[in-house]
Parts: C-alpha cells; structure tokens; sequence
C-alpha cells in the first residue's frame, strides 16, 4: 500500500491554480476583481497573445503597504476577512487570498505599487510563486501587476490554450462583466496595442451598457426598477421584439457580483411568457441588491455561483421588476422599409438550396464554363461569386417580319406569366455546382432567372409523352403541405422538413463542397462574449460551412464570405445560431457537433413554408420521399402523413 505523505508546497500551489487559475481570462478577472476592491476608478488592463505573453492590470486604488507586499503573495492570506463570522457577510468581491499566490506559482510576475501617504512605491518579482527581487521605485498611487509566460512551468495546462483570438475574446468578456458590474469605474481593455473597450466610469448603467453592448443593442433595452422585503431589483431588460437567439446577453449580478443563476434566470423569462417569439431568449443586465447575510458566495472556487437564503422571494423579486417594467412599456416596433436593391430578384432573399436529386452526389473542384443563355449573352458562377450577365451584341438592323416589311411585334406575354412575374420566384433553378442564369426581361430591369440550355431535358413533357406513374400531385395546401394521390391512398408532404433532410443528406456526404460568395460589404456584427469567442475557436469549421469571419475588434465580427443560400440580412442570426450549438455541443465529439451544425445549415437551405414553388420543384420532394429515404427531417419530425381512401370516405359517411 502506497505511503500517505504531504505534499510539497509547490505541488501545493499547482494544485490550488488548477481551481482559480483556468486561462488567462481567469487571471483578468481575479486581477480586476482586486482592483475594484482597493477603491480603484480607472482599471486598465492590456493583453498581448492572448494574454499568454503578457496580462498587465493597472489601477489607481489605494495601493499595498510596503511591508506586505510579499505577504500579499502567501496562500490564503487577504485584508478582507479576519474571522469565521466575516464569511457569513462578505461585501467584497475577492476574500479568499488565492489569487496572487496561484496566479505567481505558474507565471513570471512583477509588482509595482504605492500608497498615497507613501513617498516611494515597492517593486516585486516572483517567479514560480518565489521572490527573486524587491526595491523601492517611484510609481504613481496605485498598483500595476505584470503576468507573464502564463503556464510556463505546467506545459500540462499549456497545450489546453486556444487561439490567441478565443483567449482574448475570453478577457475581453471577464472586463465587460467588470464594466456592468460597476459602471462608477472606468475600464479600459487594450489587446495587442489596439483599445477594445472603454467605459465612461460616471457611474451610470446606461453608459456602460452603451460602451460594452454597442447603441444597436443599448437601444433595444429598456429599464427595470424594482423592491421589497430587503431585496431591490435594478437594470435593464430587452423589449419582446428585441430577443435573441440564445441566452448570450443575460447578466446578473448580485451585490456587484457578476454571477450565474438559474433561479434569476428562469424568473426573467417567465415575465416574458406570451410575450416573445418561440425560441427567442430575452436579454438583461440585473443588478440585485440585498442582505449580505442573505446570499452565500463561498460555494465555488469562481464565485460565479451563488446560494440565497429565500430561492422564491429573490425569483418573485425579479419576475415582478420586469414584468412591470414590459406592461409599463408604451413603445411599437418602428417600422422598416428597405428600398429596392438592383438585383434583389437574384439575391438569396427568396432563394434555397437547389432541389438536386438527393442521390446525386455534389462534385466539388470542376471549373465553371460560361453558359449560353437564351436570346444570347453569357452568364457564369464561380465558388465565391458570380459575373453578371453579359448582354448579347446588338444587332444594327431590327428584326423584321418575313411577311410584312415592319418590324415583328414582340409576342404577347401569356396570362400566367404575367402572373407569376409579379412574384418572385420562390427558389433559382440551378444545375449541378452551377447557379441559374438570368436573362433581362422585356423592357429592361432587373434580370429573373432563366432556366440554362441544359436544363431544357427536365421541362415536364407533353402528357401522351410523359410516362405513367403510380403517383401524381393533387396539388399543394397553404403553400406548405404537397398533396399526392397514390392509388387507394393519399399523402400529406411537408416540403420544408423533406428538402431538410434532403440537404442534410447531401451536406453529410464527404465530397460535399458549399457554393458560398464573396460580399461587397463585410457583414460586421457584436456576438454575445461566449458565441464570439466560440466563433472564433472554430474558425475551420466555419469555413467548412462556407462561412469567413475575422476578428474585427471591440468583440465585433467581420463576415467577408458566406453561403450563396444565406440572405445577407441573416448572416448574422445563422451565426449566433451556430455558436449556440457550439457552445451546446462543447463536450460532445467531432461527429456529433458536425451533425447539430449541418441540421442548422440544412435547414436554412431549404424551402419555407409559405414559399411559392413551382411544380417540378414539389415533384423532386415527392421523389424523394416516396423513394423511401426520406422519412423524417434532422431534427425528427416526420415529413408525410397517409390518409387512405377508406378513412376518408368514413368522414363523408360513405363507408
């Protein structure tokens, strides 16, 4: 039997900084956390790498004695208790004094600090948790800490580190909590000698909303006040039309400390049931204020978790603030209006996934021939683009007609053309890895697309030469279910969850290669912290999907290429959308995560309900499902339903 022996300190220490020391991000937040607890009104903190070559956290609060600088540094030693009972109110946000000692047992740090009543300030290194030098310095009032090598000696920790880019959005998050919290500091975050953030520090919540959130977002919150029974409820919240994808823009905070609750959580949203669409999640940022003695914060090493001594009266507290303050509301969403674009008829705004056959697999790599469009001109597409239509040469003489010597009249437009015209098309036919071309109507304008010259096969022959089938489509309800008479029984389709599956299947496969475009305008938008940071941690796979985004600063994302299925304007909802099945999917394996995106992907490409398709279109998805390979869509809803001639005839009373 192994012997029981105790370990060193310095295993110790590792140990300990397993618990307080996750990332560098962990290292931002207890630093801060310290700042804001010596009085500080300016913390500036700037990361460089990611923070993994340097984290440096400046404040002007009251600085360290110079007496206790080292002390500041032993396990467990802190200013900010004295006794058992001091646990059972704790006002502050640091208390435990583990930070420095496990920030300095896995980094190179320096310290630099003075006191107002001091002439000189003191100047400290460590490294592996042991001084290696002390001195006196000149240094303004207040305390700098320098954190670098992060992880040096547990090369264990080390090869855990995400990019660079997923590090700092990470800080850049652990500061913006900071700035909601105590919005009567002033922070600012510099990433790579670039400022990312800056709060005005007048102590108003809606400053700091504004400079973290960005005005798009402040402008969609409106205020919520709140109180009774020693607990008041302060913040603001997001008006119904104004919800979110997923829950990435909640925070609440409970006595100034940013904290994760489940309680307060589900509280919020049920003050806005019946309010908001399904699937939606309201954003809020919740200050609640009560007795120190009231909520326990020393239940986990982070402190994000928190318990209360009334679960029910804290979530009473928060549902009636906000409910009040949405039935105070007088506001209506304003309207609207998108001027005309040149060639919205050929944009995605309409658009899906092509109906291929589903059996076919999508080759991947071919170059792209012009085509030939009818009437002349040619029009081609590429991966990440398409050229625009090249009109045919003109000719100097006009048509004439063979038996008079006038010009031939254009033939007249059939009724049902004229009809459809008026609408968009619902889908463009394409063929194989090529989009459809367009053709200018009549008069000029915008192009409509046209079916190309190798599509001229697929056009439904006349009746005597079609061939008999042991189906055929009765029609369509709602513009949403196909109708199929198959001998003594009938089908109901739900075209949107069939072509689901359908795209599902085909992105599943290995040779699978999305069509995506380049966008003349990079598409820039402020993810929630944990989505953007989760973007940018899978950057591959976003590429996969036909996605390119870059880090654009200040906790922005730049989309430079997407799916050519993708409208522009929803870039940015199918994006917060996947970072919720990111971060949803976090410890599930590679194939299992692959799934949930694809069903996201699929589902975006297909056909809506609602959508006009045309008739070859609804009988590719009847084939498709009748084929038997079809059954149900990704997400396990079933796309048919049988109605036999027996049952219906019951209903009629004819049986």
């Amino acid at each position: 039997m192994p012997h029981i022996e105790q370990l060193s300190p310095h295993v110790a220490d590792l140990i300990a900084a397993g618990e307080v020391v996750e990332r560098p991000a962990s290292v931002v937040k207890e630093l801060v956390e310290n700042a804001v607890d010596a009085g500080a009104h300016t913390v500036t903190v700037e990361v460089q790498s990611g923070g993994m070559a340097l984290i440096r956290v400046t404040d002007d609060g009251c600085g360290i004695a110079p007496g206790e600088v080292e002390t500041a540094f032993l396990r467990h030693a802190t200013s900010k208790i004295r006794s058992e009972y001091d646990l059972e109110a704790i006002g502050t946000l640091g208390f435990r004094g583990e930070a420095l000692a496990a920030i300095a047992s896995v980094a190179r740090v320096e310290l630099l600090t003075r006191r107002g009543e001091d002439t000189l300030g003191t100047a400290l290194t460590l490294e592996g948790g042991v001084v290696t030098g002390r001195e006196e310095a000149g240094c303004p009032v207040g305390t700098t800490l320098l954190v670098r090598d992060l992880f040096y000696n547990t090369p264990a920790r080390l090869k855990f580190m995400k990019k660079d880019a997923v590090e700092s959005a990470a800080c850049l998050a652990a500061v913006q909590r900071q700035a909601l919290a105590h919005p009567e500091v002033s922070f600012k975050l510099i990433k790579d000698g670039k400022q990312e953030l800056l709060t005005p520090g007048d102590g108003k919540l809606r400053s700091a909303l504004y400079a973290v959130l960005g005005r798009d977002l402040a402008l969609g919150f409106l205020p919520v006040e709140g109180s009774g029974d020693d607990l008041s409820v302060s913040g603001f919240a997001s008006l119904p039309t104004c919800c979110r994808g997923t829950r990435g823009y909640q925070f609440f905070f409970v006595n100034g400390r940013y904290i994760k609750s489940k309680t307060m959580t589900a509280a919020m949203e049920q003050a806005y049931a019946n309010q908001k669409m399904v699937g939606k999640f309201p954003g809020c940022v919740l200050h609640l204020t009560t007795r120190l003695n009231a909520v326990d914060v020393n239940v986990h090493p982070t402190k994000q978790e928190v318990k209360f001594g009334s679960e029910r009266q804290v979530f009473s507290a928060v549902y009636y603030a906000v409910l009040s303050a949405l039935g105070a509301d007088q506001s209506r969403p304003a309207a609207v209006v998108e001027a005309p674009r040149p060639h919205d008829t050929v944009t995605q705004r309409q658009t899906a996934l092509p109906l291929h056959d589903f059996t076919a697999p999508r080759t991947s790599g071919t170059p792209r021939t012009p085509l030939t469009v009818p009437g002349g001109g040619t029009w081609s597409a590429g991966r990440t683009g398409a050229r625009p239509w090249t009109p045919p040469a003109q000719s100097a003489a006009p048509t004439r007609s063979r038996d008079a010597g006038t010009a031939a009249p254009p033939p007249p437009m059939p009724e049902s053309s004229r009809e459809e015209r008026r609408e968009p098309p619902a889908t463009l036919r394409q063929t194989e890895n090529v989009a459809a071309p367009v053709s200018p109507p009549p008069g000029g304008g915008a192009p409509h697309p046209a079916d190309p010259e190798p599509r001229r096969a697929e056009v439904p022959a006349p009746a005597e030469e079609r061939p008999e089938l042991p189906w055929r489509v009765a029609g369509e309800l709602f513009r949403t279910y196909i109708v199929v008479e198959q001998g003594e029984k009938a089908l109901l389709i739900d075209k949107h969850a069939a072509h689901e599956r359908m795209n599902f299947d085909r992105m599943r496969a290995q040779d699978y290669t999305p069509m995506s475009q380049e966008l003349l305008v990079p598409a820039v938008f402020t993810p929630a912290p944990e989505e953007g940071a989760a973007l940018l941690e899978h950057l591959e796979t976003l590429d996969r999907l036909g996605f390119e985004v870059a880090d654009f600063g200040g906790g922005s994302l730049a989309v430079r290429r997407a799916p050519d299925y993708v409208d522009p304007g929803d870039i940015e909802a199918t994006l917060t959308e996947i970072a919720g099945k990111l971060l949803a999917t976090g410890s599930a394996g590679e194939a299992e995560r692959r799934d949930e995106l694809l069903h996201t992907m699929a589902c975006k490409a297909a056909i809506k309900g609602g959508w006009k398709s045309a008739p070859e279109e609804l009988e590719r998805v009847v084939r498709a499902v009748l084929s038997g390979a079809v059954k149900y869509c990704p997400h396990g809803r079933p796309v048919a339903i049988e109605l036999t001639r027996a049952q219906l005839e019951k209903q009629f009373k004819r049986a």
